[in-house]
């Protein structure tokens, strides 16, 4: 067997698509008679600046070819070899014919390992390329050290999501599917022709196993792009029937060729376990705390809110022994320190849930950190605020009481009634312990949708 990695070949401005590429090679070696499993579609880590929209890198493997017709060709490491040879030649002309290498920002890399088996170091590689921030050079001694064939365009930045690509069948153990329909190429950088009215029919029929095909509280379709890319469409689902039915029943242009795919999205691959005081910036964290400011909603619809880190998870939604939820222990639970957590303007409905937080309530919040923020993709309410300290409220004329002086207490002034303090109100929350999401249409490729499962809490799926 052989692996063909290849990352980096399209453009923000001028479009391609690398699964287009990919699927092009698979193609051609089809032809030539080589056995092609499943594409894999690997997302890397979204923090990365210099990615396009998704961050994806591409693996095609493939067997031995049919040597019926060559009886000479009886040596294993002979056809090996030629088969290595092949299979590079292969996908260096695709790539040199159709990456858009003129976007001076465009670095494809190609890697050809040959064998089946993947070195752990590799696989170590591919992991982190989906959570760290990785060096060409990196890429470039991991290929020598292996032994692996590779090429590089420009400055070879591809070659980190090419070799992250080779071993991420290894590195992996949750795969979800993509299937990906391509335009015919005069249709290219023109608007696509997609029935919606048929996308939301196909996607009511194959929920939940296939999700984020569109959003309904928007009544947006998500599965089809803007770019000018090859891409007509993909459906994302967890296995390659439920996904080929749906994309079956889109109405839609000529389709020109369609590829499905093995793929990492859907299951927060990129999510790495830490702490506020600890959290890098360029990665993607899971961490837990104490909302320690009210959530305010700034220029552009944005809203923003400190999380610190006074306490601690406990994984539950208990409330430290104090069965009110009381505002009391506020002070205590975010001593610490402190990150910004943002519901930006394109996650629509997601943002009440974020103004729904009051300070006290514990979280578990998931997502990138970038310029000291933390971009919220979902999280989880472990415990909500129930009660608050106030004033107390005269009980014979039902007006607030007055400050009695300093250690005193609370007079109403009028019936002579006092307190020795404030009182506790309950608070109502129209917000419910769980987990709560963005929308399909802001949810990054990699970030797990609710509806999947597997959360440790009650979930609120977006649809």
């Amino acid at each position: 067997m052989a692996a063909i990695g290849l990352d980096d070949t399209d453009s923000r401005d001028r479009g391609m698509c690398t699964t287009y590429l990919a699927a092009r090679i698979a193609t051609r070696l089809r032809e030539r008679g080589y056995g092609v499993s499943r594409p894999v579609l690997v997302r890397l880590n979204p923090a990365i600046e210099a990615k396009t929209r998704g961050n994806a890198a591409l693996a095609i493997h493939v067997d031995r070819p049919n040597r019926a017709d060559r009886p000479d060709q009886a040596d294993a490491n002979a056809d090996a070899d030629i088969k290595v040879d092949e299979t590079l030649s292969v996908a260096r002309e695709a790539i040199d014919a159709a990456a858009e290498t003129a976007d001076p920002n465009t670095d494809p890399g190609l890697v050809v390992a040959p064998g089946s088996n993947v070195p752990p170091a590799v696989a170590a590689f591919s992991s982190r390329a989906v959570t760290d921030r990785l060096t060409i050079a990196a890429a470039r001694a991991a290929c020598e050290t292996t032994g692996f064939r590779y090429h590089e365009w420009g400055n070879g930045r591809g070659l980190i999501g090419a070799l992250a690509a080779v071993g991420a069948r290894r590195a992996f153990s949750e795969w979800t599917v993509e299937h990906i329909a391509y335009r015919e190429p005069e249709r290219w950088g023109t608007p696509r022709s997609v029935d919606a009215k048929s996308v939301f029919a196909a996607a009511d029929r194959g929920y939940p196993e296939v999700w984020d095909t569109v959003d309904r509280g928007e009544r947006e379709v998500v599965c089809v792009p803007r770019t000018p890319c090859p891409v007509l469409f993909g459906v994302r689902g967890e296995n390659p029937a439920a996904v080929e039915r749906v994309a079956a029943g889109i109405e839609s242009e000529p389709i020109a060729c369609a590829e499905t795919f093995l793929t990492n999205q859907g299951t927060d691959t990129h999510l790495r376990e830490g702490t506020i005081a600890t959290a890098e910036e360029g990665r993607s964290y899971r961490l837990s705390g104490v909302v320690a400011s009210a959530p305010e909603t700034r220029r552009g619809g944005h809203v923003f809110f400190d999380l610190g880190s006074g306490g601690s998870d406990g994984g539950g939604g208990g409330n430290d022994g104090d069965d009110t939820g009381s505002s009391e222990r506020v002070d205590e639970r975010t001593e610490g320190s402190r990150l910004r957590c943002v519901a930006f303007e394109p996650t629509k409905r997601f943002r009440d849930r974020v103004r729904a937080l009051r300070v006290g309530d514990r979280l578990v919040v998931c997502g990138e950190v970038s310029a000291e923020t933390l971009k919220l993709e979902k999280f989880a309410v472990r415990d909500l605020v129930r009660t608050e300290r106030v004033v107390p409220t005269c009980p014979d004329c039902g007006t607030s009481m007055e400050s009695a002086g300093r250690d005193q207490g609370y007079r109403c002034r009028d019936c002579g009634t006092d307190r020795d303090g404030k009182v506790f109100r309950w608070i109502e929350r129209d917000l419910d312990v769980g987990w709560h999401e963005v929308p399909p249409r802001a949810r990054r490729h990699v970030a797990k949708p609710l509806i999947r499962g597997g959360f440790d809490a009650p979930t609120f799926p977006e649809r």
